[in-house]
């Protein structure tokens, strides 16, 4: 059900509930939605095989209000409990709803007590301002750690939750594109202009992947791969809700980086909300916003704030994906791609029943493209049929974590 909404819009909430990682989806899970405080329960569900809720649509504000800095809060709240037998209950609060967007919450459940409090984005909170550095950076001795040759998207990254010298912060393992999502959800509003969400997610992913190349913290004695501190790298917030529109970018551009004509390494792209602090070189936020407004790509956003000399390249390597895209794969495709495709789907319906089983004769039937279907609406991705990058490398994801959970 949706909550009252006199003058503004309304956003969309999906919930996604696992036995501890995606490769097992918890049924049977108790979810509710509460007003902010848990004054009022707006709606109460049970998760069906696949771990998921019924979407449900929630009052937001106008869309209007994150076109600006002086207009007010662009987004609402709401607290979100999950009961599961044989485990502690999930509150997580502040969940953030954008008007005519989707928000997604995936929760992991687990046999400790869990409390997730969501903080504002950077843009409405109160965070530090980025500490200046080099775009790039002068490389390391190699190590076992990162491939130094060529950049690389590595399976995972380790999140350090404070500044680097806060030997009492967490420390979270992260996968990669799941920490490009959350920073984006983080940074920026799901509400934006598509060209303004390419250019931040394009200047996200660079930082990110500049920090992996240079094995930065590392090569300082630290044990991680980046921090969620925003006076040194990227908000980042465990636990939080991403949106359905950063999520099919970062899905479609993960091996994207931003460099310069004559540097291999990615450029270590900053970026400041260009209200509260603007400088030259570095993306504004709010200004990105803008420039798509007027009809400017992603990439020519890109070089009105970075120069004219940025090029986009892809990463060579992606760590932890046992075959590489080949191409798109559609109703008529045929060879080993499709049979490796069919056998990936054919394991990952034991965990998730409604993809139906496959016979692996490396033909894309329609029966192949039914269970893709399915594979994409179950994994908040557009429902096309079609085997594309994003969708090759989110059934090797899930294959993945089924197949390590046994």
């Amino acid at each position: 059900m949706a909550t009252e909404n006199a003058e503004g819009s309304f956003g969309l909430l999906k919930v996604n509930v696992y036995d501890e990682n995606i490769g097992k989806p918890a049924k049977n899970a108790e979810v509710q939605i509460f007003e902010p405080s848990g004054s009022n329960m707006i709606s109460e569900d049970t998760t069906n095989s696949e771990g998921q809720t019924t979407p449900v649509a929630l009052s937001a504000p106008p869309a209007a209000y994150s076109e600006s800095s002086t207009e007010p809060r662009p987004f609402n709240q709401y607290d979100l409990r999950v009961r599961a037998e044989g485990y502690d209950e999930v509150f997580i609060q502040n969940v953030q709803i954008y008007p005519e967007t989707t928000a997604i919450q995936n929760v992991f459940l687990r046999r400790t007590p869990q409390d997730v409090v969501i903080p504002y984005p950077t843009l409405w909170g109160d965070f530090p301002s980025k500490i200046p550095e080099s775009e790039i950076k002068q490389l390391p001795f190699a190590s076992n750690l990162v491939v130094l040759p060529e950049p690389v998207v590595p399976e995972f990254v380790v999140v350090h939750d404070g500044v680097p010298t806060d030997t009492s912060a967490p420390d979270y393992t992260i996968g990669f594109k799941d920490y490009i999502k959350n920073v984006a959800s983080s940074e920026i509003y799901a509400s934006w202009q598509p060209e303004a969400l390419k250019a931040n997610i394009l200047a996200i992913l660079s930082f990110t992947m500049n920090r992996v190349y240079t094995e930065w913290y590392r090569s300082k004695g630290f044990d991680f791969t980046i921090t969620s501190s925003t006076a040194f790298d990227q908000a980042f917030s465990y636990g939080r809700n991403i949106f359905q529109e950063i999520s099919d970018i970062v899905d479609e551009m993960f091996t994207i980086f931003i460099t310069r004509t004559d540097v291999n390494q990615p450029l270590l792209t900053q970026y400041s909300d260009g209200i509260r602090v603007l400088r030259d070189g570095w993306l504004s936020q709010w200004g990105s916003n803008d420039l798509a407004s007027k009809g400017f790509s992603a990439l020519q956003i890109l070089k009105y704030y970075y120069g004219f000399d940025i090029v986009l390249r892809e990463a060579k390597k992606v760590q932890g994906i046992p075959i590489s895209f080949t191409g798109v794969l559609s109703v008529g495709s045929s060879g080993s791609a499709v049979r490796t495709i069919q056998n990936q789907l054919n394991r990952i319906s034991v965990n998730y029943p409604l993809i139906p089983k496959l016979v692996e004769d490396g033909i894309y039937g329609e029966r192949t493209a039914d269970s893709v279907r399915i594979f994409q609406q179950t994994f908040d991705l557009p429902v096309t049929g079609v085997v594309n990058f994003p969708v090759w490398y989110k059934i090797s994801d899930v294959f993945n974590a089924v197949t390590s959970t046994g």
